[in-house]
């Protein structure tokens, strides 16, 4: 698994290692079933050593949530910067991504502790490599921001979530599976390109959601004043 620091820190080095390994058996087993000292064995290290580098169980967790996070801020600032633009990137590169693509799966249904944090953590990462992308004219601007990231980030995560109906009902591993992820790709970069509704009803549709929050502010207004 390349290290998204490299520079500074190594996939020799113990630290590493450790990390790895736990995302891996995170992934596998779960956070409540990955064992401190199995992580240990698994990275070639001592118990002893683990707690050294990242203090307890808590501790390796909140490192192998950085580190992801990391990843897909890093593939995606390269994608929305570098061109030409492929929201797909980060699956494309399946064998290294694999492991921290089933960490992530795992973890959103497990609820594991700090889930939420990795989850606020890629949204606000997406807010700015969307930014880029719009600077880039890699995407089209919007004057909701967050919401759209936050949008397009739910549905990311969703679909690693249920990556195992989407193999049912694909038949796409959307976790390992390069060749297959193509038919993934083709139908999702339809919709996020050419997008869903005919023309004429972007503008239908906005206009009836401005009507009936209209409406709903009317309505506690009256209710404020009864």
């Amino acid at each position: 698994m390349r290290s998204v620091n490299a520079d500074t820190e190594t996939d020799f080095t113990a630290r590493a290692r450790i990390r790895d390994a736990a995302i891996v058996l995170f992934g596998r087993e779960g956070y409540n079933g990955a064992g401190m000292r199995a992580i240990a064995a698994e990275a070639g290290v001592s118990a002893g050593l683990l707690v050294h580098h990242f203090g307890s169980k808590e501790g390796l967790r909140k490192a192998c949530d950085e580190y992801v996070a990391g990843m897909v801020r890093t593939t995606k600032q390269q994608a929305m910067t570098q061109g030409p633009p492929d929201p797909l990137q980060l699956l494309r590169t399946a064998d290294e991504t694999q492991p921290l693509l089933r960490y992530v799966a795992r973890m959103l249904v497990d609820g594991s502790p700090g889930v939420a944090d990795l989850v606020d953590t890629m949204v606000r990462d997406a807010v700015a490599y969307m930014a880029d992308g719009v600077r880039a004219g890699v995407l089209k601007p919007t004057d909701q921001p967050y919401e759209r990231a936050v949008l397009l980030c739910i549905w990311q995560l969703g679909a690693i979530a249920l990556h195992e109906h989407v193999k049912r009902l694909m038949d796409v591993d959307l976790l390992g599976d390069r060749a297959a992820i193509l038919r993934w790709g083709r139908p999702a970069l339809e919709v996020l390109t050419h997008g869903l509704f005919a023309d004429g009803r972007w503008e239908q549709a906005v206009a009836g959601l401005d009507e009936q929050e209209f409406d709903n502010r009317r309505n506690k207004g009256r209710e404020a004043v009864e």
